[in-house]
Order: structure tokens, then sequence, then C-alpha cells
């Protein structure tokens, strides 16, 4: 489990920064990486050598302009539903939430 969770992580990472256009080292120094170590530390994370802590997670996801949960979600679309739901306002969040609550709750309705 731990290494399908390493896998997600990487490739989310790497996904999220081709989509800014940053290099390695350019998203490790805009995530307070030393200059040094940058494009190393990031290098590690994409192949899933290392994966940083929560902290650091969250400071790259800031960097790229997405919610961190998105590193972590093993589910493609529901991954997608997570970035895509962050870049809305509080009042589109909370329509978007009440749209899914009826959704949920036609489902669960007998025929």
């Amino acid at each position: 489990m731990q290494s399908n969770y390493l896998n997600v992580f990487a490739m989310r990472l790497r996904l999220a920064r081709k989509a800014k256009n940053l290099s390695q080292e350019r998203l490790g120094i805009l995530a307070g990486i030393d200059e040094s170590s940058a494009s190393a530390r990031m290098n590690q994370y994409e192949k899933g050598k290392h994966t940083p802590d929560f902290l650091m997670a969250s400071q790259i996801a800031k960097v790229l302009d997405i919610p961190t949960a998105y590193f972590y979600i093993e589910d493609d679309l529901l991954a997608e539903i997570i970035k895509q739901s962050y870049l809305l306002s509080s009042e589109q969040k909370a329509q978007v939430l009440d749209y899914m609550k009826t959704l949920e709750e036609s489902s669960l309705r007998p025929l």
C-alpha cells in the first residue's frame, strides 16, 4: 500500500508541476527548499524515492495553486474534482456540495 501511495504522490506532483511549466529546481526554490538541493529533492519526490512531510507538501501545493489533498487521492476522478473545486468561490463550493447531496439523496430513493 505504501508504494502505491508514493507512486500516486509522485505522479500527481509531476503532473501539477508540468502544468505550471516549472522546472523541478524552480518549484523547489519557490517552495522554500535551499537552491543547492532544490532540484535534487524535487527529483526524488517525483521519482517516489522520498516523500515530503505534510508541511512541505503544503508549500509545494501553494506554489502550484492546488489543494494539498490532490497529492494524496488515489482515485483520479476524485482528485480532479478536488482540484477543480479548489478554484471555486466559497459560494460556488456550497452550491456544488448542495448539488452533490441531492445526487446522493436521489440515489437512496427507491424506484
